[in-house]
């Protein structure tokens, strides 16, 4: 089973930005979509956007369109999420995800996921 570790999360005032990065095991089967999503206190966990193997994006969220952007390497088996003009709302914990394989399957829904990484904290200060 693929194992996923997370890392570049942080503390930052709103209006910076900050680059997640997420990497897989070795050897690890790669999924046909990957995705970060995020849970905030007392929410639930959102999709935020995925990736597919040849490059495709899906948006998953419209809060964050324009200002979060996916990105996948994957001879390296990495994953990459760019954060700018960060918002005290997009204070949560991030997580990045491999999604199960499968015709129909939207990566956008935690229920699809096959594989959690730890998390990584953002936290926005005004």
């Amino acid at each position: 089973q693929v194992q996923l570790l997370e890392s570049g999360g942080g503390s930052v005032q709103a209006g910076g930005s900050l680059r997640l990065s997420c990497r897989a095991s070795a050897n690890a089967r790669r999924p046909y979509y990957m995705a970060w999503f995020r849970q905030a206190p007392g929410k639930e966990r959102e999709g935020i956007q995925a990736i597919n193997t040849p490059g495709g994006r899906v948006y998953c969220s419209d809060s964050v369109k324009g200002r979060f952007i996916i990105s996948r390497n994957n001879a390296e088996n990495t994953l990459d999420l760019q954060i700018d003009r960060l918002k005290p709302e997009d204070t949560a914990m991030y997580y990045c995800a491999s999604v199960r394989d499968g015709q129909g399957v939207d990566p956008c829904l935690p229920s699809n996921v096959e594989t959690w990484g730890q998390g990584t904290q953002v936290t926005v200060s005004t």
